[in-house]
């Protein structure tokens, strides 16, 4: 999963879902004897902001390379789980098509990639990539798609309502104990207020077990991607801390079956004090939800083992021509991938439009392209950097974890542990495990 199915600079503006629109494929040749490439991910007419910035990006692209048409497809989200298959399979794609990191494996598996290793040496910042993030597009040897963002997860947390609980802001929770006594702490205050929140449906919740599984130092699925390792005493101890901040301490609330949506008004309401999310949570709990940037800090994931980490990039469609590919990439370059410039780079175009800059996103570039990038990004920063130190600091010492083979399904199953163990006080925890652990296997069995 995304850390919130937006993106970084459409998160700042605020969206509304819109309908899927596409065609793809086919040899690329206009009448004028321009390359024609389809694109997706082109923010919303809602989000009037970026959308201004994509359609700029795209101008000034086509007036660099007159002998390329891009077209480009909104959509939010930019995929959609419910018809991504459907639209692969039924070749409604479009050329240059976003996907998620859990994605990149199965789109090749199902044979619905171009293979761009005859032309990867034409895209000019494939090189300063780190080389972990191009390695997830990268299958036998080949590779099929290039990376455009990447996420890891933290807790964010309220400096406000640490205060008034005679908590420390500067110095937040860094193991599961330390969450729970200043979840306690926080829910303690009253009138509503909760310590901790968790999601629990809709797939969020299996989601967010396996972040919190991953911090323990388990895994949901062993090396090979053959059986199920969630009935463990590391994922045992995630939801008997769960289950005890939940009834014993009653410090999650009596609402439960949240979903990231309901977690993010309560954080923005200034009524809860924790929650697991990604550093671009922070600009739609500002924008959308009522928080403020100086209040709103984050820390490294709790535990020290580990941090889910995610993303997401883009794979060109199995029936695009060479011109067309060599195109994509071209506008990849262009829209993405300039340190310092572009659709997501251009930190003082989105600094002038009050778009946040300087969250702690992991990075994408190496060597002078970070270092370019990072100074771009420092120069013109508009938002607390100094409340996301500790995740930056803390990050740096924990394994960075991507999500497992078959996620979807997986978080399915995994919803429903979670979801009984915060709205049953007598859930049977060895039992919930047991049996997700043979649905796991049954899925994974299938491939």
């Amino acid at each position: 999963m995304t850390s919130t199915g937006i993106r970084r600079t459409v998160a700042a503006i605020g969206v509304s879902a819109l309908a899927l629109t596409a065609c793809g494929g086919g040899d690329g040749d206009t009448a004028s004897g321009k390359t024609r490439i389809t694109v997706n991910c082109m923010p919303p007419k809602s989000a009037r902001t970026d959308r201004a910035f994509f359609e700029e990006d795209v101008a000034a692209f086509e007036k660099q390379n007159p002998d390329i048409d891009v077209v480009p497809h909104d959509a939010f989200p930019c995929q959609d789980p419910k018809t991504f298959d459907a639209k692969l399979a039924g070749g409604q794609m479009e050329d240059v098509f976003y996907t998620y990191f859990t994605d990149a494996r199965h789109v090749v598996d199902i044979g619905q990639a171009a293979d761009l290793t005859p032309y990867v040496k034409e895209l000019k910042s494939y090189g300063t990539l780190q080389k972990q993030l191009r390695d997830i597009y990268t299958v036998d040897g080949k590779v099929y798609g290039v990376p455009r963002t990447g996420y890891s997860m933290g807790l964010i947390y309220s400096k406000a309502l640490f205060e008034k609980a005679g908590l420390d802001p500067d110095r937040p929770p860094t193991t599961w104990p330390e969450v729970r006594s200043a979840a306690k702490k926080i829910a303690g205050l009253g009138d509503g207020t909760v310590g901790y929140a968790d999601y629990s449906a809709q797939n969020q919740g299996g989601w967010h077990f396996t972040a919190e599984l991953y911090s323990q130092g388990g895994e949901v699925v062993d090396a090979g991607g053959e059986k199920a390792t969630v009935d463990t005493p590391e994922g045992r101890a995630v939801l008997r801390t769960l289950h005890d901040m939940r009834w014993t301490d009653e410090s999650m609330g009596s609402k439960q079956l949240l979903v990231i949506n309901d977690v993010q008004q309560l954080m923005g309401s200034g009524k809860l004090g924790m929650y697991l999310a990604a550093p671009d949570n922070i600009p739609i709990l500002v924008k959308e939800k009522g928080a403020d940037y100086e209040d709103i800090a984050i820390a490294p994931m709790p535990g020290g083992r580990a941090t889910l980490v995610g993303g997401d990039g883009y794979m060109i469609s199995k029936k695009a021509s060479p011109a067309q590919i060599r195109a994509g990439l071209k506008w990849l370059d262009h829209m993405f991938l300039t340190p310092g410039d572009g659709f997501l780079g251009d930190y003082a175009r989105a600094r002038k439009h009050d778009a946040p800059v300087g969250l702690p996103e992991p990075r994408l570039f190496t060597g002078a392209a970070d270092a370019r990038d990072q100074q771009v990004k420092k120069a013109n920063a508009n938002v607390p950097v100094e409340n996301y130190q500790p995740f930056l600091d803390g990050n740096r010492a924990l394994d960075m974890k991507i999500e497992p083979p078959h996620a979807q399904q997986l978080y399915s199953v995994l919803d429903g542990v979670v979801s009984a163990v915060l709205t049953r006080r007598d859930a049977d925890i060895d039992r919930l495990l047991k049996d997700a652990s043979g649905k796991i296997d049954g899925i994974l069995a299938r491939g």
